[in-house]
């Protein structure tokens, strides 16, 4: 087991890859009441092959240095987010589970006495996965077994959905995605904070709060915004000439976006004169917060605004079984329905008949379709009369 410590709390990257004894404790619940778990189901399945599903060599990637506290083990990990998906639970509600639920308990390998950990373990797991060159490969471990049982033998259809996830981030406005930025090119970027002294005067960049003025004034809001965005041209400008690691540099990339997409000239000015008001517009794919830059808004309805990503899907429909699956942001031609499911669809050897409503029925997509010999049911575009109704 790893060190106790790591199961209070998140980590950082002072991390080496904690490994699980082999050996069981006298209290470990597989051994005194794994034979309660139901045969043939994911509890017994997971007690029975979970070092073997879920090496350790699986993971080891995600521990390049080599040094630090050790993490949890892979096994557990990946066991508890397997579980987790399939009861559709929180991240609190998963770690309360593998604390007092004995067969989450049997699944993972721990004895009873086995203390839960911080939430936000999994969410840096999740993280450390999503960031590297295989961030599927939980997934494609249980697909792997889910293809040796033989289940999906003889079943070709599948249906191809999506939904949006809601992101947790707050919707920031423009005012405060150009504070956020200049003070997290402060925090990364060497040299910046005396850049900012010198030359940033339209804000106290010390504080994160929103500037006081008088917000039902339209002509306080434009000088606000004009200053902000003179502050960040004038950051960019004169930042030190100096090659810059990834952090400093996504960061100054980020000032810059957030710079652009929300303004344009002033009244009367071409830009040249350096005076900027709020933009009539909504740039497309719009960065909506510095915290989680790639969150987006998204319309699953005209009606319906949601902020956050889209899961996209591929599923068996008799058995259920998810088959194909991608996360992406929730706006941009190349994140939509059809673009994302033409990928899904290229990993199918065999022809099948694909299920899918009419987000899916592009011409893109049902030329995808025919070129590897499947049959599109897709549900038609509406059709739209040729004159309006009088």
């Amino acid at each position: 087991m790893s060190d106790p410590g790591c199961w209070s709390g998140g980590w950082d990257d002072g991390v080496v890859q904690g490994r699980a004894d082999p050996q069981r404790e006298i209290l470990d619940v597989e051994s005194v009441a794994g034979h309660l778990l139901p045969a043939g189901g994911v509890f017994a399945f997971l007690a029975g092959h979970r070092r073997e599903l879920f090496p350790d060599e699986l993971f080891a990637d995600l521990f390049p240095s080599g040094r630090g506290r050790p993490s949890i083990p892979a096994d557990v990990v990946a066991s508890v987010i397997v579980l987790q998906t399939l009861h559709g639970l929180s991240d609190a509600e998963a770690v309360e589970a593998v604390t007092f639920d004995l067969r989450w308990k049997a699944a993972c390998g721990l004895a009873v006495t086995a203390p839960g950990f911080h939430p936000t373990v999994l969410t840096y797991w999740r993280r450390r996965l999503a960031r590297s060159q295989r961030p599927n490969r939980i997934f494609d471990a249980v697909k792997s077994v889910v293809a040796e049982t033989g289940v999906l033998a003889g079943k070709a259809r599948r249906a191809l959905d999506s939904t949006v996830l809601d992101d947790a981030v707050a919707t920031q406005d423009t005012v405060t995605q150009l504070i956020s930025a200049i003070r997290r090119v402060a925090r990364d970027v060497p040299g910046a904070v005396a850049v900012i002294a010198e030359h940033c005067s339209g804000h106290d960049y010390r504080d994160p709060g929103k500037p006081v003025i008088a917000w039902d004034d339209p002509d306080a809001r434009a000088r606000l915004v004009d200053a902000l965005v003179s502050d960040a041209h004038r950051l960019l400008g004169h930042l030190p000439d100096a090659e810059l690691d990834a952090k400093a540099a996504e960061a100054v990339a980020l000032l810059a976006l957030v710079a652009g997409q929300d303004v344009e000239p002033a009244g009367g000015s071409d830009g040249a004169d350096g005076r900027w008001r709020i933009a009539r517009r909504v740039a497309p794919e719009r960065v909506i917060s510095t915290v989680d830059p790639e969150t987006r808004h998204a319309h699953k309805t005209r009606h319906r605004r949601q902020d956050g990503y889209k899961a996209h899907v591929k599923v068996e429909p008799d058995t259920g079984l998810i088959t194909g699956c991608a996360l992406t942001p929730a706006a941009g031609p190349e994140h939509s329905d059809a673009a994302v499911g033409i990928e899904l669809l290229a990993d199918e050897p065999d022809p099948i008949e694909v299920l899918a409503d009419s987000a899916y029925g592009t011409g893109e997509l049902l030329a995808a379709a025919a070129a590897g010999g499947h049959t599109a049911i897709i549900k038609p575009w509406p059709l739209r009369p040729r004159c309006p109704r009088g």
